[in-house]
């Protein structure tokens, strides 16, 4: 008979639950069976938003932001900045290279200025390529893997030098996947302490 009556409460406080909208006709039980028990409502996760209020994305604003997410934007980008500090690095390369004493008095201005520009080319070409090989690879291994942790990079530091280095040979490709698999977990540790 106890157990009757306890499935004829359950079921009165599910249909009351239910059927009642307003919150201030609910018991305590009927709050607390609402909120924690079997009759909790589900909340669509779409309708819950955290910290500010913010306005629905047009269908521009999602393209453009899936654009900027796409590997090919992330290499592009990380190619282009490559190239950027590779020009600075090869005009900084080239202004302190040390000048023969007896070639000094013959050279000209434009001599000087043509050999920074070649070694600022050289070196913009070769961080580009590093720059858009890694991004790129560090992309779809991430993407791959579908987590963004810290072992993407040295995956991808690891791609990256052993593709580089294997134009030499086997044995400078295992020195520059472990080399850059270094340098990037270095990287990556000394930023996620800051």
């Amino acid at each position: 008979m106890a157990a009757s009556r306890k499935m004829e409460m359950d079921a009165g406080v599910s249909s009351n639950s239910e059927n009642i909208t307003n919150v201030q006709d609910l018991s305590l039980a009927e709050k607390i069976d609402a909120l924690i028990g079997p009759n909790k409502k589900r909340f669509n996760n779409a309708e819950r938003s955290f910290g500010f209020p913010q306005a629905q994305q047009s269908t521009e604003q999602l393209t453009v932001e899936r654009a900027m997410e796409s590997c090919v934007f992330k290499s592009g980008i990380s190619g282009v900045l490559g190239f950027g500090l590779g020009a600075l690095i090869g005009l900084f390369a080239a202004s302190v290279d040390p000048v023969d004493p007896d070639q000094a008095a013959k050279q000209r201005a434009r001599d000087v200025l043509k050999d920074m520009g070649k070694r600022s080319f050289f070196h913009a070409k070769n961080f580009a390529v590093i720059g858009a090989m890694f991004a790129g690879t560090e992309c779809v291994i991430e993407s791959y893997r579908g987590q963004n942790d810290w072992k993407n990079s040295p995956f991808a530091g690891c791609v990256t030098g052993g593709l580089i280095g294997y134009r030499a040979g086997l044995k400078p490709a295992i020195a520059g996947c472990v080399g850059f698999a270094a340098f990037s977990a270095a990287i990556d540790h000394y930023f996620s302490l800051r």
